[in-house]
């Protein structure tokens, strides 16, 4: 009789996890972001969350590893900038909202998945 290995972490949790880190680094750009506001030349940075995750779907599709790998991109300054810098507080004020609530719901759903893992794992007892 031969059994087939279960894999508890699966292709999807490693994607969650691999979201949870990059909702992590969006966090600390965007404070850097802020922190540079007044910075005469600072260009705002940030992690292009559409295009990563257009990538990791179409590498899922083609049946290979959906993990996203890191990307910063630069913002250019908008071209009335005088001094050069590119941070729009209220931009940053967005974009912490949403990764907040992001990464909020990110780890809800994944503390969900841990708990069904228990519960299987424990034959059904709470």
């Amino acid at each position: 009789m031969t059994t087939t290995p279960v894999r508890l972490f699966d292709a999807v949790g490693a994607g969650v996890q691999r979201a949870l880190d990059l909702r992590q680094v969006q966090h600390i750009l965007s404070a850097a972001n802020l922190a540079n506001a007044d910075t005469p030349g600072y260009h705002a940075r940030e992690v292009p969350f559409a295009d990563l995750l257009g990538r990791a779907v179409d590498a899922a599709e083609n049946g290979e590893s959906a993990a996203p790998e890191e990307e910063i991109r630069e913002v250019d300054p908008v071209a009335w900038a005088l001094d050069g810098n590119s941070v729009s507080p209220e931009a940053e004020a967005v974009k912490l909202t949403e990764n907040s609530l992001m990464y909020n719901a990110l780890s809800t759903g994944m503390s969900r998945h841990l708990a069904l893992l228990r519960f299987a794992a424990s034959n059904g007892k709470s």
